[in-house]
């Protein structure tokens, strides 16, 4: 099973509203997924991202793939520096 970690859209029309999930890569964007890590609001200024790091951390070392956009997003949040970091004291 191939894990992706990625966006699910819950706002309404014209005022987008994502939660970040784990989720099967053959599940649909906004179908079934297994865990819920964060939200992100981009309408809000400034934007809001809330991202739980261990739990983010936890799926990232067992092999969950992000998305581009999620892994941006990491990036701004400082997991991804923290996942490099981890894997390069291996």
């Amino acid at each position: 099973m191939a894990v992706r970690i990625r966006l699910k859209r819950i706002g309404a029309h014209k005022a987008p509203f994502y939660r970040v999930v784990v989720s099967d890569s053959r599940s649909p964007r906004d179908g079934r997924f297994i865990e819920e890590i964060g939200t992100y609001n981009p309408i809000a200024q400034p934007t809001q991202l809330k991202i739980d790091e261990e739990k983010a951390l936890k799926w990232l070392q067992n092999g969950a793939q992000a998305s581009d956009t999620v892994r941006s997003l990491l990036s701004q949040v400082g997991v991804m520096k923290k996942f490099h970091e981890l894997k390069q004291q291996k």
